[in-house]
């Protein structure tokens, strides 16, 4: 381990100009990329010696560290997040705007894999204990924790089914996971792919999105929004679509709306850079469109009426907006080889959702929620278009949902008791 680190260390010490030259390009789209590049260094202006530190890389990881980073502050702890990517540190900001202002929280980049740079890092905030969400492997990151002393578990983490067969080939990846002191894991499922491999100190807490807060604002917009966008008809939302499914989409939505019940549709990209990408792509298509960012003020208020059968979703921290609005509700990324995201955040509206057929990513809940009869496993383009349909799929009823949501609740409480140990010191 200690050559492999040396040559990881060299590895990305020799590659350092080229991640700079990626931020700065990456930073003509969204200038957070290049701001702050002192912090990737490990220096930092502020201090909070003693926090929680949980590292969310990006929007996703962030969200369903949520509830848990509540709980913490909560209990009079202080807290140091870190991000690699703008949307991550974005809703840092956005979701403990007044914690930050108090000095109780910091949102800051995650150093670069070099150990200078996480000394750095340790010397600012001093952290008693270290929150790695989902499955992000670093090698530096894991060594240097342990360097310096500081517990790091992997929370809220899953070991879907194709890094478990990559990883029996190649097991290096599995070296640097036993190196963490502990998981804290989704399902008994996980739990035991985890100890296969040699993790040590597994518990098993569950998925903390079934916690996540629901902004009951932009459930409010939604619902007073729906009748003047959509008027009488269905509403389809397609939440988070990635690069690789638009055409699919597109030709299923096309489908849909050249049927007698045709329905309105909210079309939510992932990443920001591709709104006006996909803008494109709609328009040249012949399908009337409307923008989020021209239709509706801050408020989620319809500027001024107009006739379209999309709305692009060009927004970001508005997703419960989108979901509020929808009958039911397609989660992207299951048509694309890096899998599918969250069908939590719809369901906890009571919406049924649908999803591709690349479910690896979230195998928990996916699975279940799909043997209980509360998300639709399209296989084939052909099945996602007769699952937008009442007819080819009747969906679960409100009641179904919530009784899945109450079986699979209250992660946040059982990270918070396996955490008491470490974060009470």
């Amino acid at each position: 381990m200690r050559l492999f680190l040396a040559l990881w260390s060299a590895l990305w010490t020799l590659c350092l100009p080229l991640i700079l030259l990626y931020l700065r390009r990456r930073g003509r789209k969204d200038a957070a990329y290049s701001q702050n590049v002192a912090e990737r260094f490990g220096r930092y202006p502020q201090r909070l010696p003693g926090a929680v530190w949980v590292h969310a890389v990006s929007l996703g990881e962030m969200r369903s560290a949520v509830p848990l980073i509540r709980a913490l502050l909560d209990r009079g702890e202080t807290v140091v997040c870190t991000h690699f990517t703008p949307a991550g540190r974005r809703e840092s900001t956005r979701v403990f705007g007044p914690d930050i202002a108090a000095g109780r929280l910091a949102a800051v980049w995650v150093p670069f894999e070099l150990a200078w740079c996480f000394r750095g890092f340790f010397r600012a905030f001093r952290p008693k204990l270290g929150l790695v969400m989902e499955v992000e492997i670093w090698p530096r990151m894991v060594f240097a924790a342990r360097d310096a002393g500081v517990p790091l578990f992997m929370c809220n983490a899953g070991y879907p089914s194709k890094s478990v067969a990559r990883d029996a080939r190649f097991p290096l990846r599995p070296a640097v996971m036993r190196g963490f002191a502990g998981a804290l894991v989704k399902s008994q499922l996980q739990a035991g792919r985890f100890a296969t491999v040699g993790v040590p100190n597994i518990t098993v807490t569950g998925e903390l999105r079934f916690d996540q807060p629901i902004p009951p604002a932009q459930v409010a917009a939604g619902q007073a929004a729906r009748p003047l966008l959509a008027g009488p008809r269905r509403t389809l939302t397609f939440a988070s679509v990635v690069e690789g499914e638009d055409a699919l989409y597109l030709d299923a939505i096309q489908a849909a709306l050249a049927a007698p019940d045709a329905p309105f549709v909210i079309y939510v990209p992932r990443k920001p850079e591709r709104f006006d990408e996909v803008a494109a792509l709609i328009a040249a298509r012949g399908l009337r469109l409307m923008r989020r960012s021209t239709a509706l003020d801050a408020a989620l208020t319809l500027t001024a009426p107009q006739q379209a059968d999309i709305l692009l979703g060009d927004s970001l921290g508005e997703m419960y907006f989108y979901l509020a609005m929808a009958d039911r509700v397609v989660t992207g990324g299951g048509f694309t080889p890096h899998g599918a995201h969250n069908i939590i955040e719809p369901l906890a509206l009571a919406r049924p959702v649908i999803v591709g057929p690349e479910i690896h990513t979230i195998e928990y809940p996916a699975a279940e929620a799909i043997a209980a009869g509360v998300c639709f496993h399209a296989q084939t383009p052909a099945d996602l278009a007769r699952a937008l349909t009442p007819q080819g799929w009747p969906g679960p009823s409100q009641a179904g949902i919530a009784a899945f949501l109450a079986a699979h609740s209250g992660a946040t409480a059982r990270t918070m008791q396996a955490l008491a140990p470490y974060h009470s010191r």
